[in-house]
């Protein structure tokens, strides 16, 4: 080993699911919405004036943290923004998670939570999830240097009750805890209307699910003002623009037209729900998801035999080759007629064995 190679910093990387190329195929493995954005969004684009491509972003981001204060009901000062919530919550590990306490999120979870604890030095323990992929209270309730858990869970899907968040958010009051939000607008309550009682939650969503802008990068966090202070403080003696120009324009866009996110929204849940029918028939068993993704496994078949067969025929879904994951696929919510090809292939497979 070269004398510089001894300085490098070494990590496992997360890996992303496939970005498979070409048009003939059904890409189910990312959770992205299978709906364009909003119709704002593409006008604002149309209209959007290039030569302001030369000059910086808005630092502050003002544009889009005033219409997410607005739509939500918070104060200017309790909003921050990145690039992507992935980009949210990276800043948040590096700002609030700095006790010697180990930091505590599920064992069965997003996986880069466990990226950044490690890329930033930080302990962690991972309480493992009961026989149903729930969390257990009782676990949280211990010295802690931080709490951070997605609701409704990835890759479970499972949404922990409003009650159970606020018990562990009120149980903890020496630690910052991060509800990552990223699949909430699904289905369930979010812990946002708990933000005015606690000084210690965070809560962080993402427009790359429920607002179909996942190309565009945009996450924000929402919590108390000194919560985003530190935040904004972290941001600024890092990197000051992390925000692009077209990102901040046409993400206050897709904020302002709330009637087609609500329509879009029902568009993927109805389908969900139809989803989960057709799984069950097909002699599936999953924990009843509230995201846009539905984590199966089938009775007599492994999953990992699934997902060979399904990409063969470019039909493209997760799969995890990991300990109590190795016979879950998880399958993202696509149009129905994308779903009925998903359905009559496994149909046909799985009657054929």
């Amino acid at each position: 080993m070269r004398e510089w190679e001894k300085n490098i910093r070494r990590v496992t990387p997360y890996v992303p699911g496939d970005q498979p190329k070409g048009d003939r195929l059904i890409k189910l493995n990312t959770n992205e919405n299978p709906y364009p954005p909003a119709p704002g969004v593409l006008r604002a684009l149309r209209e959007m004036d290039y030569d302001r491509f030369r000059k910086y972003p808005d630092p502050a981001a003002s544009v889009l943290v005033r219409e997410l204060a607005e739509h939500y009901g918070v104060g200017e000062n309790q909003v921050f923004v990145g690039v992507g919530s992935d980009d949210v919550i990276a800043m948040s590990f590096m700002t609030f998670f700095n006790s010697d306490k180990p930091v505590l999120f599920p064992d069965v979870t997003y996986s880069f939570y466990k990226v950044w604890a490690e890329l930033f030095g930080v302990s962690y323990e991972t309480p493992a999830l009961d026989e149903r992929f729930a969390i257990r209270p009782e676990d949280y309730r211990k010295e802690n240097g931080g709490i951070i858990f997605p609701n409704p869970n990835a890759p479970t899907g499972l949404l922990m009750p409003l009650e159970t968040v606020e018990e562990l958010v009120r149980s903890n009051p020496d630690s910052i805890v991060i509800v990552d939000e990223a699949y909430s607008d699904f289905g369930g309550t979010s812990a946002l209307s708990l933000v005015p009682k606690y000084e210690n939650l965070l809560v962080v969503q993402t427009f790359s699910k429920s607002r179909s802008m996942a190309g565009m990068r945009i996450g924000f966090a929402i919590g108390q003002p000194r919560l985003i202070k530190a935040l904004q403080d972290v941001k600024y003696s890092y990197n000051s623009y992390t925000m692009n120009m077209p990102s901040l324009v046409l993400g206050a866009e897709a904020v302002r037209d709330d009637g087609y996110f609500r329509e879009m929204l029902e568009k993927v849940i109805e389908t969900r729900e139809w989803s989960k029918a057709e799984l069950t028939r097909l002699g599936f068993t999953f924990p009843d998801s509230m995201a846009n993704f539905i984590f199966a496994s089938h009775r007599t078949v492994q999953a990992g035999e699934l997902f060979e067969a399904l990409r063969a025929n470019h039909i493209y879904v997760r799969y995890f080759k990991q300990p109590r994951l190795d016979n879950y696929l998880r399958i993202s919510i696509g149009t129905r007629e994308e779903m009925k090809e998903l359905f009559a292939f496994l149909e046909t497979y799985l009657s054929a064995r």
